[in-house]
């Protein structure tokens, strides 16, 4: 893997936690998504992108989607998929824990201990060409 690479997957990460917060506050303040019929969920979707900090939540998604398209297109799948995954999993359970008060238990440190063991040993790993 590329240090290009490596900063491009770090930076979709940070794409997706800005992304996910972001629609959090904005589904908070639009009252929830509790939809109950398929065309209450497009009714639902339609009326959070009113609310500016779920809209800007939803493009930042978009802008993550991008900078992965690039990181799909350059560097091996089965090691950039696991450490972006892992990665976004770290950053978004410890800002929820921050932002929102969300539990952040001994056994959730443990799993994020061990999912960081595992993003070295993936992204330490040498190339097989």
């Amino acid at each position: 893997m590329s240090v290009t690479g490596f900063y491009l997957i770090i930076a979709t990460a940070f794409f997706t936690l800005c992304a996910n917060l972001l629609m959090r506050i904005g589904i908070d303040r639009g009252g929830g998504f509790h939809p109950t019929s398929m065309q209450a969920v497009f009714m639902d979707f339609v009326n959070l992108l009113f609310q500016p900090l779920f809209a800007i939540g939803f493009v930042t998604y978009f802008a993550a989607a991008l900078v992965w398209f690039r990181v799909v297109a350059s560097e091996p799948l089965s090691i950039a998929y696991p450490i972006l995954v892992s990665s976004t999993f770290i950053l978004v359970s410890c800002a929820a824990s921050l932002l929102f008060g969300e539990p952040f238990t001994l056994r959730k440190a443990l799993g994020l201990i061990l999912i960081i063991g595992g993003i070295i040993a993936v992204s330490s790993a040498p190339a097989n060409h």
